[in-house]
């Protein structure tokens, strides 16, 4: 690991002696401010803010996952890759206990937790990622050669297209129109043929066919959004937008039973999922708001924390999965409340009431409202906002829900964790209106007025770019990826 240098790095941000800009051009006293206490805030951190050169973009994100059977049946962008939990769980002599996740996302920490003999305990709020889980424990617990015969069977036969009945699925608002007819007509065929399958094979051939929806959609997941072809009809800016091919449903189903079908098959299949076939109790999914099951758990009980919370990006998982979420039967209604129930990350979310959902969080709170740099960033956003200069005036609500909410979640794994024990943490910083957000040495000041000491954090070799908005008026400027590392004090 090589130290990071104020000077030279890529991953450090404007320096406190440059001048920055508003988004009208003048020099801005509140963001020189919040420059400054950057500026300090990284000198007080220099010793602990390392760059660690073996963890590459590739390995802290899905990407490295691709490669993986079983891990790659299904795309979670979102996720980190298994390879990073071996990576860290290898590097601080983690081996034995409880790990847990509080944002289990499809549940890789989970599994590669599992892999190396650990026991596994994840919360997870949305239901496509409950889904990928269950799925996953299906599988390696319940079935049978049997039925990896009749996965073999659809793969090379398509009954689906035999089919004279039809059922229907949701679709929401925001999903209406995103796929072609004759599709629309497939996956309703396919869904009434694999009711007579048996409960392990239905589960798996609906798995598969969640795999697929943005394949065979005019749609692609662009973080705070679904993006739509021009030829769904839709309208979406001013930009015309072309994702290329879209699958037909045939092809892209059979495809993706012939990777689920090889990887069952594999003599090494096991390898990539469990070294060692873990009983039903090694892996336990919680399902719901972190925020309301982390207060349940049991205090002093796991070994080690390893998460990658939602990221203070505006990126709205209800959006990008809602494909997903409609199969899975999500109505309107049930769209609203998981936004709602989310770590505030997106401009929707509206206000929690943090210590009336439980009033032994004071500490977290107060170590938020102590954040100097955070509480400089706060009021900045919201002079912006009076000045009518945000491209969206939920920008310092969320911001503040995201620094809040997360306070209490660190509060809650403090409590839970075993003296000694590890944190690991992976996240990115942001910028807003001009503004960096050091979102690691915010969260790892407040986690060391909870209970932890912070020991490092650990940034990855290359930054992280701006929106294109952000360097449209304020210029390039790469942002820290980081992973934190903090120990139960």
């Amino acid at each position: 690991m090589e130290p990071l240098t104020l000077e030279t790095d890529c991953a450090v941000e404007v320096g406190a002696d440059e001048s920055v800009q508003t988004a009208e051009g003048a020099t801005s006293p509140e963001l020189q401010r919040i420059e400054e206490l950057n500026h300090d805030a990284e000198l007080r951190w220099k010793d602990k803010l390392s760059v660690e050169n073996s963890l590459t973009r590739s390995l802290v994100s899905f990407q490295a996952n691709k490669g993986r059977a079983v891990y790659r049946w299904f795309k979670y962008k979102e996720a980190f890759s298994a390879g990073l939990i071996e990576y860290l769980l290898n590097h601080y002599r983690i081996s034995g206990g409880t790990v847990l996740d509080p944002f289990a996302g499809s549940g890789t920490a989970l599994f590669a937790a599992g892999a190396l003999g650990m026991k596994a305990e994840g919360i997870e709020l949305l239901p496509i990622g409950q889904t990928v889980i269950t799925t996953k424990q299906l599988i390696d617990w319940d079935l049978k050669p049997g039925d990896v015969e009749r996965l073999a069977i659809w793969m090379e036969k398509r009954p689906w297209r035999e089919s004279k009945t039809v059922k229907p699925f949701v679709e929401l608002r925001i999903t209406r129109g995103a796929y072609p007819t004759e599709t629309v007509d497939a996956m309703g065929r396919f869904l009434a043929v694999s009711e007579q399958e048996n409960s392990r094979v239905k589960a798996v051939l609906f798995f598969a066919l969640l795999c697929i929806l943005e394949s065979i959609s005019f749609t692609r997941k662009d973080g705070q959004y679904l993006r739509w072809d021009y030829r769904s009809g839709r309208r979406q800016g001013k930009k015309i937008f072309d994702k290329g091919e879209v699958l037909a449903f045939d092809k892209a189903l059979s495809d993706k039973l012939h990777q689920i079908v090889t990887d069952l098959l594999a003599a090494d299949m096991r390898d990539d999922l469990f070294a060692t076939a873990p009983s039903r109790a090694d892996i336990v999914l919680h399902s719901g708001s972190c925020l309301e099951l982390l207060p349940k758990l049991k205090a002093k009980s796991y070994d080690c924390v390893i998460t990658s919370p939602p990221y203070c990006n505006r990126y709205d998982y209800t959006r990008t999965y809602a494909l997903e979420l409609a199969l899975l039967g999500v109505d309107e209604t049930g769209m609203v409340k998981l936004r709602q129930e989310m770590l505030s990350c997106t401009v929707e979310n509206r206000a929690k009431d943090l210590l009336a959902l439980n009033p032994k969080w004071k500490p977290a709170i107060a170590a938020a409202n102590d954040q100097e740099l955070l509480q400089t960033i706060l009021a900045y956003l919201e002079s912006q906002k009076e000045l009518d200069l945000l491209n969206n005036d939920g920008i310092p609500r969320m911001v503040r829900g995201y620094f809040y909410e997360t306070a209490c979640v660190i509060a809650e794994c403090a409590r839970v964790l075993k003296s000694g024990a590890l944190l690991l943490m992976v996240n990115d910083n942001v910028r807003y209106a001009g503004a960096s957000v050091s979102v690691d040495i915010i969260l790892s000041e407040i986690a060391e007025k909870l209970g932890f000491v912070a020991e490092q954090i650990l940034v990855l070799p290359n930054g992280k770019g701006n929106s294109s908005q952000q360097m449209g008026a304020h210029g390039r400027e790469a942002l820290r990826k980081c992973v934190y590392v903090w120990r139960k004090s």
